[in-house]
């Protein structure tokens, strides 16, 4: 079984929209960690240029990237500079640590 990581940076005031939407199409886990940083949109008013957002992880199967994606897009879309992006990296393995088992289908 192929797995993606689906990463998104988005703006901090569209997260709980993208976590219903996920939610709503059953994405088999979510992980949040606030950051900053300065990519299509930096804060030109602050030295650093530095913006606060949020990152929105998802481990799935390969199959559901592109529905995985979208739902994030939909959610996070405010159609102004700055509102993110998404990446879909292959993974090569993903283990659970409790059982030191690689995941190989659903559940995982």
């Amino acid at each position: 079984m192929d797995f993606v990581n689906i990463i998104a940076i988005v703006r901090t005031e569209v997260l709980e929209k993208v976590e219903t939407r996920l939610r709503e199409v059953a994405a088999p886990g979510v992980t949040v960690s606030p950051i900053r940083g300065y990519g299509e949109y930096a804060d030109l008013y602050k030295e650093d240029w530095m913006v606060d957002q949020m990152r929105v992880e998802v481990f799935a199967e390969a199959g559901r990237a592109e529905e995985l994606a979208e739902a994030i897009m939909d959610a996070a879309h405010t159609g102004v500079e700055g509102d993110g992006i998404v990446a879909v990296v292959p993974v090569q393995r993903l283990y659970h640590i409790r059982t030191r088992q690689q995941c190989t289908g659903r559940p995982c």
